[in-house]
């Protein structure tokens, strides 16, 4: 699922998975829950909204079965990785 950053509230990051009509909001916590049943509109609203999240507040947080979980990060590559690691330790 692609993730949206956003700034909105206590929110940091959107996602919807159509497929699995499943929404997830990250906190600035480091905390998400993902949302089942969310129909496609519900998401384009709130990833449209210019207050999502008041948005989320009316509209999601209670009106969906939801389920707790800790939010992903993404941790990009280090180029520098490779020239820094010890002497021997070629294991990939």
């Amino acid at each position: 699922m692609e993730m949206k950053r956003i700034n909105a509230g206590k929110l940091r990051a959107i996602g919807y998975d159509p497929r699995e009509r499943t929404l997830r909001v990250e906190f600035e916590d480091g905390s998400a829950i993902d949302y089942s049943g969310v129909g496609n509109e519900v998401w384009r609203r709130l990833s449209t909204s210019g207050s999502a999240w008041s948005y989320y507040r009316d509209n999601i947080e209670e009106e969906f079965t939801s389920r707790r979980g800790v939010a992903r990060t993404e941790k990009k590559p280090n180029p520098l990785d490779d020239l820094f690691k010890p002497p021997g330790d070629d294991a990939e």
